[in-house]
């Protein structure tokens, strides 16, 4: 099972966004999503449905879940 990191950078890549790219469309800092896909430090709930509203899909999603 892949774990949240891989899964978040997925999302990312299949969008052909960089994590500059990402942080500017959500607000969130390009550090802290990096943190995140290094599994170095895990979202909060807030982060978590901030991203999955940008992709447009569930949190279920989100973390691989589906």
């Amino acid at each position: 099972m892949k774990q949240y990191g891989e899964i978040l950078k997925a999302h990312r890549e299949n969008m052909d966004l960089t994590q500059s790219q990402l942080a500017s469309a959500t607000g969130i800092t390009q550090q802290t999503i990096s943190l995140w896909e290094l599994n170095k430090t895990t979202p909060k709930i807030e982060y978590c449905e901030i991203l999955a509203d940008f992709y447009g899909i569930s949190l279920d999603e989100l973390v691989g879940r589906i």
